[in-house]
Formats: structure tokens, sequence, C-alpha cells
């Protein structure tokens, strides 16, 4: 494994929680509305697609932490990821299960995102979760992330689902065994995490889940806290990712909003760790952060000429009365802009990596045995089987 895959799978801790699970709670408000899908990538593009099926019972608090902690981090393990020297489409779903505060009738189940490549969503959603005493029904929810989400059908494609939970893996009407079964059919590798103690997961038959969902089985310390290390390079970072901002430009009904949520997830991230803040910038360098429903410069490179077909009306004041010329250069240059910010900041990053490589080392002396281990290895195991290679 190479060292900038190393030293990202080392910091990742308990916290990588988030392919694996976050426990908490419904929300009721804006989150209960009906979402704006990102436009889903053309059908030529490889994907990776990840469904993340967290325990929001009671006892799950420990795993929101370190999901939140790690999202930006397993967003950058992803993104090391290439096949046919392209980089693939990232996309994730998150569900929550076993929340006292979904209706019964649910199943103590629901879709909080759907496979998306908007990755801000994902942050706000998982930000918003809380827990509360529930029934966990794991069979269930394998069942409707299989069934609902809008899986690919094509065998170089990687399609993930990772279950997380502390409660015996066969509760339920749905039989875990038979939900599995329709998920492998689909080509889909189901990854249990038991939050707790080895043998118990055992017992709880999250092993024989893993093995009936060909994929692996990892126990954790929910209650972990998760490492993190601030090197000389983050508040560079930080001042390009400002400046990154502001190549911005948010158009259609959604664009304010969508680009508020943009600075709010900036700050969310901020609040778990300055360098879980930078994590998120770097992931805002790479391809896989894309906002071609809401940012014109992002939609004008993924459809040329689409800047014609714009509402002046739904742009910033300050584009509103420009002719389509006028905004044509502004857009122009603030994707020359971008593109020089986010090189930066890939640049800083490797140097940051190195850095962190090197602490860890001296600290820990291998890789450590956690959850951010379990995931991005069982990433790259099944990569590596398809034909995937890792980009330093």
């Amino acid at each position: 494994m190479n060292q900038l895959l190393k030293s990202g799978i080392l910091t990742l801790s308990c916290g990588l929680l988030g392919l694996g699970s976050y426990a908490q709670k419904p929300l009721v408000s804006t989150f209960d509305r009906p979402m704006h899908r990102a436009p889903r990538p053309a059908a030529d593009n490889t994907r990776i697609q990840v469904a993340l099926l967290l325990d929001t019972s009671n006892s799950m608090d420990g795993l929101i932490e370190q999901a939140k902690s790690r999202l930006w981090n397993i967003i950058n393990t992803l993104s090391t990821l290439r096949y046919g020297g392209r980089t693939p489409v990232i996309e994730i779903a998150l569900y929550e299960y076993g929340n006292s505060g979904l209706s019964a009738s649910s199943g103590y189940i629901r879709q909080v995102v759907p496979l998306s490549t908007d990755l801000d969503l994902i942050s706000e959603h998982l930000f918003g979760l809380r827990t509360n005493g529930g029934e966990e029904f794991c069979g269930a929810v394998i069942q409707k992330a299989t069934q609902e989400l809008e899986w690919t059908h094509r065998a170089n494609d990687i399609k993930l689902i990772y279950i997380a939970g502390n409660e015996p893996f066969d509760q339920g009407r749905i039989a875990y065994t038979s939900a599995l079964s329709n998920s492998v059919g689909k080509g889909i590798s189901t990854t249990t995490i038991y939050c707790g103690d080895y043998q118990e997961g055992i017992n709880g038959k999250w092993k024989m889940g893993a093995a009936k969902g060909n994929g692996k089985y990892f126990n954790i310390n929910s209650d972990r806290k998760i490492q993190f290390i601030e090197t000389p390079y983050d508040d560079q970072i930080d001042v390009y990712n400002s400046k990154l901002n502001d190549t911005y430009i948010g158009y259609g009904s959604a664009g304010s909003s969508k680009k508020e949520m943009q600075r709010r997830q900036d700050a969310n991230a901020g609040t778990m760790s300055k360098a879980n803040a930078v994590e998120r910038s770097v992931s805002k360098s790479k391809a896989a952060y894309t906002n071609s429903s809401w940012d014109l410069v992002d939609y004008e490179k993924a459809n040329p000429g689409a800047i014609e077909k714009v509402d002046k009306s739904t742009l910033p004041e300050e584009y509103k009365n420009k002719s389509t010329s006028e905004i044509k250069a502004v857009v122009k240059k603030k994707q020359e802009e971008r593109e020089s910010y986010q090189k930066k900041i890939g640049e800083l990053a490797k140097q940051r990596q190195e850095y962190i490589d090197k602490k860890l080392k001296e600290t820990s002396g291998g890789e450590a045995d956690d959850l951010g281990t379990a995931i991005n290895n069982s990433i790259l195991e099944l990569a590596k089987v398809k034909g995937y290679s890792i980009s330093k």
C-alpha cells in the first residue's frame, strides 16, 4: 500500500466509521423535505458506489463524532483510485436504522440520502443525525438499500455496503441471509462492523453476515478517540480553501442555498478539528468534489455553452445585469483560478501527507488495527481484484 493511502488509513482511526456506522436520530425539519438530487454521471463513467447503513440507536453516540471527523478523509482515500487511468465517479448513500424516532412501519429505517455525488449534501445530513433508542433490524436495512438505490449493472464498478451497529445481526422479520443473497446477486459487497467485543460480534452473527455478503467482518471500539495530527501546511491549505470558495457562482433555484451549504460544511468540518477541516479542503481540490447542479463554473465545464441557458435572474446580484459574453468571461477566469488553487492545495496536501506519515511512524510504529484501517483495506482489496490502480 502506498504511503498516501497508508497514512490516510491510519489517520482515519475509528472515525472512518463513515463507511461503517454513524449512530444518530432522524431530523424533523428541512431534512424531511424532498431532496434536490445532483445530476447522475454519464453512463460511461466508472463508479464507486458506497452505501452507509448506520445504527442510530441510543448507544451509538460515539460513532457520530467519529463519522463526522472522518468523512472527508474517506473521500480522499476513495479519490486515490483509478480505473483505466481515469478517475471514477464517487457516489455515496446514507441510511439510518434502529432509531425510535422513525416509524415502526418503516422498520425504524430511513433513507437519508440516495446515491449521490453531492458530497456537501452527505455532510449536511451526517451532521444532522442524532441518536435515539430503538429496534435494530440489519436484514431489513440491507434489503432496503439493495432494492431502493440505483446500483449500476457493470462488472467493473465497485459497489459496497457498510453496516455498523451493536445488536444481534439476525434481529427482525427479514432474514439477513435472504437480504444478503439479493445484494450479492447485484454484485454488492457487504462489510459488517460490530461496535464492541470481537467475539460478541461473532456470537451476534456479524461475521456470518459478512461471509454471506462477500465482505469482511470487523469490530471496533466506537468510543475510541480520533487521533488528529496538525501539520505546518494546514494554514496554507486553509488560505487557498477560502480563495477556492470565491470561485463558486451559484445559479438556479438552489444556487444561493447550496453555496451557503458549502460554507456551512466548511464550518462543520472545523468543529471537529482543524485537521478535519483541512481534510475537507483537500477533498475540494479533487475531481470527486463537483457541483454542476448549482455552481455555474462546474456546470459550464460539464456542459460547454450551458451558460446561455441559465436564467440570469437566479444568479448573484452582481451578475444579473451582465451580458452573456461578460458572464462567460467571468466564468472562464473563475475556472482558471479554481484550477490554480486546487493544484496548490494538491501540492501542499502531498507534503502534508508525508509529514503525517512520518509522525505516525514515530508514534505508532505501524498500521493501527481500527475502523479506518479496516474500511480502507477492504476497499483497496476489492479495488485490486477489479483492476483499479492507486494514484499517489
